[in-house]
């Protein structure tokens, strides 16, 4: 089975967890060391990016 690849770019995953603050557990136990609660607010913080990035391009 083909593996799936993820929406989200990991140079995009980075930002997020360093703004979210838990990138220092991503870089010592990798993504499955996460909270799934940081892991939640992470796809948060990206689709409030998205929707921003769209009023954006929706204004010009």
């Amino acid at each position: 089975m083909a593996r799936r690849r993820g929406m989200m770019s990991d140079h995009l995953k980075e930002e997020i967890a360093k703004e979210l603050g838990f990138y220092d557990t991503v870089q010592s136990e990798g993504w499955g060391g996460i909270k799934s609660r940081d892991a939640g607010n992470m796809v948060k913080r990206a689709i409030e990016m998205a929707e921003a990035n769209m009023q954006q391009k929706g204004r010009s």
